[in-house]
């Protein structure tokens, strides 16, 4: 679990037309592999991940002054879980701006 960078799922328009297929996106570092990730959702979501597909995605060009810097890379993975199984997207929000007397 230690090339797992990003824990939350990906929210984009691709991603949203994605959910209704049983399909949920994600950002992970660029040197994880397929099998880790597979490993990895399964253990922490408790779901069984029938396909994957991954891309890697280049960093952006970041100036400082006259120096010319990159945003690191990172990997997209794509995950298909089988019928009957879903990951919960959103978590319910409380409210830490309640004045309590």
């Amino acid at each position: 679990m230690d090339g797992i960078k990003y824990r939350v799922f990906t929210f984009t328009d691709k991603s949203v037309r994605l959910l209704s297929k049983n399909q949920y996106t994600s950002n992970v570092e660029s040197g994880s592999t397929r099998t880790e990730i597979k490993h990895w959702v399964e253990l922490f979501f408790g779901v069984k991940v029938i396909a994957m597909n991954s891309h890697r995605l280049l960093g952006k060009g970041k100036r400082m002054g006259p120096i010319m810097g990159q945003t690191m890379h990172y990997k997209r993975i794509i995950i298909t879980l089988q019928p009957g199984y879903s990951i919960p997207p959103f978590r319910k929000k409380t409210n830490l701006n309640q004045n309590t007397y």
